[in-house]
C-alpha cells in the first residue's frame, strides 16, 4: 500500500525507523515542533496537505502521527481516501505507545514536564514548556468553553488538568530502538542545571509502528472515511470518532 504521513518533527527518529521497516511505501511530511502553539493555523496546514495528499489519487490512506494536539487535528476531514489518527491526547502517548501507559504515567499530572531525545533536538527547548490548558484552547472563559465544547467536554478537560499534588520533576522518555546517550547527557545536565530531578520512564513505538505498519485496530485507531471529520471524545478511551460531513469553520 501507498500512504502519505503527516507527523511531527519530535518524532523524526522514531518515525524513520518505523518507515524503515514498514512493508509499505510513505512519503512523509515532518512539522515543525512549535506549530501546535498556534492550532488553528496547523489545522489549516494539515488540512492543505491532506488536501493534495488526495488529489493526486496516488495514496491508499493518510496517516497522522499526533494526537489531539490542543485540538489542532479536530475538523480535519478525509476526502478522497481514509484519514487515520491515534487515539491520543496528544505525542506523550506515541513516545509512551498506549493510552494506558499515558494514564499511569501522565493522568494524575497531565501537565507534567517531560522531555525526550526526539522532542530535545528539535526547536528552542529542551523540555515540554506549554501548559495542556494552553494547548487545549482552555483560556476563555467558563461560559465560552461550555458554548465551544458544551458542558460535559468542559468538565472532564478541566477534571483532567487537576493534580492531586505538584510535581517539578522532569520525565525524561527513554525509547530504546531510538536513544542516543549522547543527547540524553546533554538533556540530563540542562535539567540538573535547572536544579529540577530527573525521572525516567520507558518508551514504546508501538502505536507509531502499528501506524505506519498499515495495523489499525480500532480500540488505538481512528480510520476516518472518505467525506468525514476528526471530532474530539473528551475521554481516555475514544478521543476522538469520525463524523459524516466536512467541518464548517
Amino acid at each position: 500500500m501507498y500512504f502519505k504521513l503527516l507527523a511531527c518533527d519530535v518524532l523524526t527518529r522514531e518515525v524513520c525507523y518505523c518507515i524503515a521497516r514498514s512493508p509499505h511505501s510513505i512519503d512523509p511530511v515532518f512539522t515543525e515542533k512549535g506549530e501546535h502553539n498556534d492550532p488553528p493555523a496547523m489545522k489549516a496546514r494539515l488540512q492543505e496537505i491532506i488536501d493534495a495528499a488526495s488529489e493526486t489519487g496516488q495514496y491508499d490512506a493518510v496517516l497522522l502521527a499526533y494526537g489531539l494536539c490542543g485540538n489542532a487535528t479536530v475538523g480535519l476531514t478525509a476526502r478522497q481516501c481514509p484519514l487515520v489518527i491515534p487515539r491520543a491526547h496528544d505525542c506523550t502517548t506515541l513516545f509512551l505507545g498506549s493510552k494506558e501507559a499515558f494514564q499511569e504515567h501522565f493522568g494524575q499530572n497531565p501537565s507534567q514536564t517531560w522531555a525526550s531525545v526526539g522532542y530535545a533536538e528539535r526547536g528552542d527547548t529542551v523540555i515540554s514548556d506549554d501548559s495542556t490548558r494552553k494547548h487545549l484552547g482552555l483560556e476563555q472563559s467558563y461560559e465560552e468553553l461550555v458554548e465551544m465544547y458544551g458542558e460535559e467536554n468542559v468538565a472532564y478537560m478541566l477534571d483532567m488538568l487537576k493534580t492531586e499534588h505538584g510535581s517539578d520533576d522532569v520525565v525524561f522518555i527513554r525509547v530504546p530502538e531510538t536513544h542516543n546517550e549522547a543527547a540524553f547527557a546533554r538533556i540530563r545536565k540542562q535539567i540538573e542545571e535547572e536544579g529540577k530531578p530527573l525521572r525516567e520512564i520507558l518508551g514504546n513505538i508501538r502505536v507509531i509502528n502499528h501506524l505506519l505498519s498499515g495495523e489499525w485496530p480500532e480500540a488505538d485507531f481512528l480510520v476516518a472515511p472518505p467525506g468525514h471529520t476528526v471530532a474530539p471524545v473528551y475521554d481516555t478511551v475514544e478521543v476522538v470518532r469520525a463524523m459524516p460531513g466536512a467541518a464548517t469553520e
